[in-house]
């Protein structure tokens, strides 16, 4: 088929490489613009998707908007049979939607009409899903709110949204090749809008990890904000990160450090750290970070 694609992420990549396996024709990728990255904050970063279609030889079109008429002029001539969207990061206007011969089909990362909208990974994981997974959503005006097309589903069990994320990628891949392979014969199904759950986006203000909540509840958010913007607490004035963790035996007062091993009681329960960061370090174990920090039995996190 003749595809346009549309994404910026890592999350999008396995997706335009396994249209580009597939044989299909993808005749042009559009992406967000550039943005200020690199040490210094001054070199212009390409998206991941971006840096793919330049190693594949395609088009690549980055505009701010997509709401001009000059803009959708220029998609509509490409003369696609579909549009493919994965995380692409701009709100597609009706007419960008209605230009390809198909349509618009969305990969999301979500069991739709569960958690719509822009981080349905994360929010899973701190909601305790025991499952979710990727949906094929024929594009329509509202957030995420068109029928389905297919739907593949794996287990959240103690995955962080980092892993979740490259396994749902990868599944969303090859889910999206079947969907184009069958697209003729798919009877789309329509969203149940009373069930639907939106999946607002993380505030890095909501990051600080609360150890009045449960040992499950801490563990699920700092599952779920890991690698970023990772959760975190207060250790003798230094911001602390938590990127792994796990339900640990003990109580006490919430925020207080048990044993020498950094179990950490909270409301119910305590979690022991599993992988932490230090402000301005590297990522570590447990173990490696006890040895370069000493964190008595009884110091309160904060």
């Amino acid at each position: 088929m003749r595809i346009i694609f549309m994404g910026s992420p890592e999350f999008a990549v396995p997706t335009l490489q396994a249209l580009v396996d597939a044989a299909h024709e993808v005749v042009c990728v559009y992406t967000q613009p550039p943005r200020p990255g690199g040490r210094r904050g001054k070199e212009l970063t390409k998206t991941p998707v971006h840096q793919l279609a330049e190693r594949l030889g395609i088009e690549v079109r980055h505009p701010v908007s997509l709401k001009s008429a000059e803009e959708q002029e220029k998609f509509a001539a490409l003369e696609a049979d579909v549009g493919v969207v994965a995380a692409y990061g701009l709100i597609l206007p009706q007419a960008i939607l209605d230009a390809p011969r198909h349509g618009c089909l969305n990969v999301h990362a979500s069991l739709l009409p569960d958690w719509r909208g822009a981080a349905p990974i994360h929010r899973s994981i701190m909601a305790g899903d025991t499952v979710t997974g990727v949906t094929i959503m024929q594009m329509e005006a509202g957030l995420d709110t068109g029928p389905m097309l297919a739907t593949v589903r794996t287990p959240v069990e103690d995955k962080t949204t980092g892993e979740l994320t490259e396994e749902l990628a990868e599944l969303g891949a090859q889910l999206m090749v079947g969907t184009l392979i069958d697209l003729g014969v798919l009877h789309a199904i329509e969203q149940d809008d009373e069930g639907a759950s939106y999946a607002r986006k993380i505030d890095k203000a909501e990051a600080r990890i609360d150890w009045t909540r449960s040992a499950d509840e801490v563990v699920r958010h700092i599952h779920g904000l890991s690698p970023f913007p990772g959760a975190w607490f207060e250790m003798d004035g230094v911001r602390v990160k938590v990127l792994r963790a796990e339900a640990a035996q003990g109580s006490g007062e919430a925020g207080t450090v048990l044993d020498d091993d950094l179990a950490i009681a909270c409301g119910q329960g305590a979690i022991r750290p599993v992988r932490l960061q230090r402000a301005g370090k590297p990522a570590m174990d447990r173990s490696d970070f006890l040895r370069g920090n000493d964190v008595a039995k009884g110091t309160r996190l904060t």
